[in-house]
């Protein structure tokens, strides 16, 4: 059983790191392909690759958050459900349903990109923050650092597109 937790621990830290590196690509490839108005189809085509990526890791990341919870549910029961927990799975849930906005254009370029890359972010800081025993917050306290953290990221990638089109 032990081995199967260190499995799922190292999966779960390759997919946040793949999923955070990923998601900082995909925004820049995305100002630099809107950067001259359009995007070529080599523009995209990069795009879409590292798109895949992104999905690799959130199935990862689901995976093994889902794994990791199971297990200690088994071991801890109601008491392994913590605030940090919940925020590892409202973030996973605003991956998947950002994306599936995003696919399906449902989503403002406007506000997706800074939605996935602060869920991206948000998932690396509690993460980092846990390995230390740090993630002691609320769900409060976790809501309104990923709100600070999107206002930011919104903000910063509006910006920057705002420049682009100038």
């Amino acid at each position: 059983m032990e081995i199967i937790y260190i499995v799922l621990h190292v999966l779960q830290s390759m997919a946040i790191s793949l999923g955070v590196g990923s998601s900082t690509l995909a925004i820049v490839n995305f100002f630099v392909a809107i950067a001259d108005g359009k995007i070529d189809p080599e523009e995209r085509r990069m795009m879409g690759v590292v798109y895949v990526i992104l999905r690799i890791a959130m199935v990862l990341i689901l995976i093994s958050t889902t794994g990791l919870l199971t297990l200690n549910y088994l071991s801890g029961g109601v008491a392994s459900i913590t605030a940090y927990t919940v925020a590892q799975f409202t973030l996973i849930f605003v991956l998947f349903a950002n994306a599936i906005l995003m696919t399906l254009r449902l989503m403002p370029s406007s506000v997706g990109p800074a939605l996935q890359a602060s869920s991206w972010y948000t998932f690396g800081i509690i993460t980092a923050l846990a390995a230390i025993n740090l993630a002691l917050f609320t769900p409060a306290q976790f809501l309104l650092g990923y709100a600070t953290v999107f206002i930011f990221a919104v903000s910063l990638v509006n910006g920057i597109m705002i420049y682009l089109k100038k």
